[in-house]
């Protein structure tokens, strides 16, 4: 009987009021701290993505800076640079130089009808 008493005891010490009440508050940190990490991990997860993304992209970077590299180790490679860079032209070939013509009129299209038309009609009279 004494045995059932203690055991009694212990079990009315757990199931007290202050004690669960610790214990909620226990689980509850717990739970917060748990919540937090998850929310840690959903940002570490886009961080590694982007982070990838760039590697990939560091990666291209280097394989076209490679090619012209070893493109800019064979004479064709420089002459094509210098020509690209500086509008260089080989003995016996031309330039042609495309210029814009500054004193280009400006022609509107008219309306077929209309008060716009009407509008642009007085505006171009008295101009």
């Amino acid at each position: 009987m004494k045995s059932f008493q203690r055991k009694r005891g212990w079990r009315n010490i757990l199931q007290s009021r202050p004690v669960l009440v610790f214990l909620g508050i226990v689980v509850s940190i717990f739970a917060w701290a748990v919540f937090g990490f998850m929310g840690k991990m959903q940002m570490t997860i886009k961080n590694r993505a982007l982070a990838e993304n760039k590697v990939a992209q560091l990666s291209k970077e280097k394989e076209k800076l490679s090619s012209d590299i070893a493109k800019l180790s064979t004479d064709s490679g420089v002459e094509e640079s210098i020509r690209e860079k500086f509008g260089l032209a080989k003995e016996g070939e031309g330039v042609i130089v495309v210029v814009e013509d500054k004193n280009q009129v400006e022609v509107r299209e008219e309306d077929s009808g209309g008060f716009f038309s009407f509008l642009f009609f007085w505006k171009n009279w008295f101009k």
